[in-house]
């Protein structure tokens, strides 16, 4: 049985401004793909950017920031173990800051529920 189409004029949608984390690169409680070849430091990167944010500081190039906050972090390629906490550590990171949403019964899409859930959730 397939759903029946409904489409919706641009006219209908309300306007919003964008709540940005980090300007122009990440968008406040939105999910955000860093994709790159593998050595070119898209983990380093991230979980450097995890770190300040769990940690209250500001991201560069910023002058203000918004206190200690959670960070939703889920990744297809590291081990959570030995290598994606060893690192948060490393960069001083809350650790009980950053999350990840539980793969080990259903492997997680970009469409899937639990992101909304979780965004809202933990207020990432």
């Amino acid at each position: 049985m397939s759903k029946e189409l409904k489409l919706i004029a641009m006219s209908e949608i309300e306007r919003e401004d964008v709540r940005w984390l980090w300007y122009p690169y990440i968008p406040r409680g939105k999910v955000t793909i860093i994709q790159g070849d593998p050595g070119e430091g898209k983990t380093t990167l991230v979980l450097a950017l995890a770190a300040m944010l769990t940690k209250g500081e500001p991201l560069p190039e910023c002058e203000t920031c918004i206190g200690p906050i959670n960070v939703i972090y889920q990744t297809a390629e590291d081990g959570l173990g030995d290598t994606i906490r060893p690192r948060l550590e490393d960069l001083k990171a809350d650790c009980s800051r950053v999350l990840v949403i539980d793969e080990s019964e259903q492997e997680l899409t970009l469409s899937d529920e639990r992101l909304e859930q979780a965004i809202r959730k933990t207020g990432a």
